[in-house]
């Protein structure tokens, strides 16, 4: 079923008792699909929420999942000024 913004306001409850009964209601503006009325699984625990949304993440090409492990320093650290001075220990002075 499809519905623009306009007749969703108007008719929102009549929509929403559609949709938990299992009709998917396609919600348009100005012609174009907008959004999406499902009904809602009766398993959506925050366990299963979690889950999905780490799946839906790890599907993503530019997110690289961490391995839970600490940082590890720069292969190649970070000279700064003339005289060489590492970062790590610029800041390690300062720090002290």
């Amino acid at each position: 079923m499809e519905t623009n913004v306009r007749d969703l306001k108007a008719h929102l409850s009549e929509y929403l008792h559609r949709a938990a009964l299992g009709e998917e209601v396609m919600v348009t503006l100005r012609g174009k699909p907008l959004a999406r009325l499902v009904p809602a699984s009766l398993d959506a625990t925050q366990e299963n929420l979690e889950e999905t949304s780490i799946a839906r993440l790890r599907s993503l090409p530019w997110v690289i999942p961490g391995n839970g492990n600490k940082p590890m320093g720069a292969s190649n650290p970070v000279c700064v000024g003339s005289n060489e001075k590492k970062l790590a220990d610029i800041v390690s002075e300062m720090r002290e």
